[in-house]
């Protein structure tokens, strides 16, 4: 990202790279709630995707296992509850330490925020109701299903925890595994929600839609900040410039 900001800066300038980035980040957001409004249209309507919910679930519950319940149950309960605000926290302490900076203090709470108020405003607005509990793995959960609190929260922590942690990594390799792991976490978490029936298929796949969304407004809003940071330091430094100039002049 650093690379893309100092690239835009030398090709359009200070303004038209702000303009660029604010753009990019606009469509991103506005392209993943698209989906995500999509995915709801498909659920009102009963497209073909929400059709997909029920033989979802069904072939969830034929390959369910004691063994394969307690360990997936053990997991989800990372991505919620009171173990995921504990976790992000840990990981917000633990990135200000490595980082020598204060933006995880900012930006981690920052995204958590947008994250649940995304959540609650979805089921709020759409109450849909969860699997039958016949169906689902105890403990029961009795909230609105759509869209997964769970999926949205960890897409959006994991996905600032990423961003944060490649910021400082150097190496092209590790940036990857990062990005892969942050990946895979959230992609976990999102199936765990389908395997305990706690939710459709449909309210997963539109979380993560939504947490992409809102994570692309959290990191484009920082990369923005930034480079208005780094124009008022040029300003600074072509005043300091001038000044010794006059200095030398006189």
């Amino acid at each position: 990202m650093h690379r893309l900001i100092d690239a835009l800066w030398k090709l359009m300038g200070p303004n038209g790279s702000m303009w660029t980035l604010l753009a990019i980040g606009a469509a991103l957001a506005l392209g993943f709630s698209w989906a995500g409004g999509e995915v709801y249209e498909s659920v009102v309507e009963k497209g073909a995707l929400a059709a997909m919910d029920q033989p979802v679930l069904d072939w969830a519950v034929a390959s369910r296992t004691p063994a394969l319940m307690a360990g997936v149950t053990a997991f989800t309960n990372v991505g919620g509850g009171v173990i995921a605000p504990i976790t992000a926290a840990a990981a917000m302490v633990l990135l200000a330490i490595w980082m020598r900076h204060w933006r995880p203090l900012v930006l981690v709470p920052a995204a958590a925020a947008g994250s649940l108020l995304v959540t609650i405003f979805g089921k709020e607005l759409t109450g849909r109701a969860r699997p039958p509990l016949a169906l689902a793995v105890p403990p029961y959960e009795y909230s609105a299903s759509f869209p997964s609190g769970h999926t949205l929260n960890a897409t959006v922590i994991a996905g600032i925890v990423v961003y944060l942690a490649c910021l400082k990594l150097k190496a092209l390799w590790s940036r990857v595994a990062a990005i892969a792991a942050g990946g895979l976490y959230a992609l976990a978490i999102g199936l765990s929600r389908v395997y305990l029936g706690h939710h459709w298929l449909t309210d997963v796949i539109a979380a993560w839609f939504l947490g992409l969304a809102w994570l692309s407004v959290v990191i484009f809003a920082h990369r923005v900040f930034h480079l208005m940071r780094l124009r008022r330091a040029a300003a600074r430094a072509r005043v300091q410039a001038a000044g010794r100039g006059d200095e030398s002049a006189s």
